[in-house]
């Protein structure tokens, strides 16, 4: 995947409560390794990992950088969904679990009884982005209460007059990620008030590239999926701002690290089979995608958490070897 080249975050207020604490200048995946810094020792073996499309880049460019220093390891990225991803960790399929949200209680029981522990780790966050068609001029900000109205269960909108009265009566046609997508649960629980609480008719996909295409050639579009394909493509779309009851805020590296952004930014995870982290080459590529998270986050289009999380995810790794 093409990887656009990103400014470094300028702010160091974090829109999750979930992390605390300053935030470090990313910078580079080169800078971030110093050219006097110890060779890795040669490595080889295969690493499956799968879920979230909206980590994908994150770990899709981790796996890139790490396969310079190690090309022996062949590292596999699959998008199945957040849902998707953890179905396969949770019955031995994969070592790694990309997640746009934390693991269900169902999730945990599934994993438990197929004897699969694992570590979590935080690699940065992300706001969710509502897009419309570039030729779209009327709907540059929407409520949360008009976007459940156009989501939720049963829905029935059909023109975006019915969104809005001052809004033309033309077609509304919607694009969104599958219902095994992380994306798909954090947005329906924050908009409709319950995980996978949505309307069915919309066009969706596990793959947010097949949603960019959608939006960017039908005029009368609506989709939302991450922050960082939104950026990725933002000549071919238009971010919808959102009104959470503060006024209307557009989505951005700012907007979301300032915790501004509501209720759509969000935590992006990766979930690491301790069985797996005894494997060396499994450990190295952890560790290194840990060590350069905030200068890959933020590469990719996300926004890094604060530098104290990624060393503390360090550190616990030191339980598995140097």
């Amino acid at each position: 995947m093409l990887r656009p080249k990103l400014f470094s975050l300028l702010s160091c207020a974090v829109a999750s409560a979930l992390v605390l604490g300053a935030c470090a200048p990313a910078a580079t995946p080169e800078a971030a390794r110093p050219t006097d810094a110890p060779a890795l020792p040669a490595l080889s073996g295969e690493i499956a990992v799968d879920g979230s499309s909206t980590v994908y880049p994150i770990t899709e460019a981790a796996a890139e950088e790490f396969g310079k220093e190690q090309k022996a390891v062949k590292v596999t990225v699959g998008i199945a969904g957040t849902g998707g991803g953890f179905k396969k960790f949770c019955a031995g399929e994969i070592d790694i679990a990309d997640a746009s949200r934390a693991i269900k209680d169902t999730e945990q029981e599934l994993c438990a009884q197929a004897g699969i522990e694992y570590e979590a780790f935080q690699v940065g966050l992300d706001g969710l982005t509502v897009v419309i068609n570039p030729q779209n001029d009327f709907a540059t900000c929407l409520t949360t209460e008009q976007l459940k109205l156009i989501w939720d269960t049963d829905s029935p909108v059909k023109s975006w007059k019915e969104v809005d009265p001052s809004f033309p009566d033309q077609p509304l046609t919607l694009y969104g990620p599958g219902t095994d997508s992380g994306t798909f649960d954090f947005f329906t629980e924050v908009i409709n008030g319950k995980a996978k609480q949505s309307r069915s008719d919309f066009t969706a996909s596990e793959d947010d590239n097949v949603l960019v295409q959608g939006v960017s050639g039908d005029v009368n579009a609506l989709g939302y999926f991450g922050l960082a394909y939104y950026i990725e493509n933002q000549d071919k779309l238009k971010a919808v701002q959102i009104d959470g009851g503060q006024g209307c805020v557009q989505p951005s590296f700012e907007t979301v690290n300032q915790g501004k952004y509501t209720p759509l930014s969000r935590p992006l995870f990766i979930y690491v089979k301790k069985a797996s982290l005894q494997r060396p080459e499994v450990l190295a590529f952890v560790k290194f995608y840990l060590t350069h998270a905030a200068a890959l986050v933020d590469e990719v289009g996300y926004v890094a958490v604060p530098q104290e999380i990624y060393d503390t995810a360090i550190t616990a790794l030191k339980t598995y070897g140097n």
